[in-house]
């Protein structure tokens, strides 16, 4: 999947412009990065199209940040000025669509390293 359709699928599924949802996949990635160690990092980075790596790289650091689900909508939604409410529906369709555009394995990868909680919001409703 390149950027183009994932940020059209991450629009078409929030109802957000095409703007929007770029803006908001963009915000998602680079706040889940923080999140992850840099051999993680790079292994997302490595299955990602181009101009979706660069968030993750700029997320990147040496120091893990330590942070649940909820924070993560609130900085979403802070760097995206949408609601919290359409911010977690946001980072909820961000995380399926790239489900969808990574390998299985990286996937499992990169929600063992965000935790149970994130785990559990992609799984319910909402």
């Amino acid at each position: 999947m390149n950027e183009k359709d994932f940020v059209h699928t991450v629009a078409e599924r929030t109802g957000l412009s095409r703007q929007e949802a770029a803006d908001l996949t963009w915000a998602t990635l680079e706040t889940l990065a923080h999140r992850l160690s840099p051999g993680e990092a790079r292994d997302l980075i490595a299955e990602l199209p181009q101009g979706l790596a660069q968030p993750v790289r700029r997320g990147t650091t040496d120091r893990i940040e330590r942070f649940g689900h909820h924070d993560s909508v609130r900085r979403v939604a802070e760097r995206t000025m949408l609601k919290e409410e359409e911010a977690d529906r946001g980072v909820r369709t961000v995380l399926t669509v790239l489900r969808e555009a990574i390998s299985e394995k990286e996937f499992n990868d990169l929600m063992s390293q965000l935790g149970t909680d994130f785990s559990q919001a992609l799984e319910s409703p909402g």
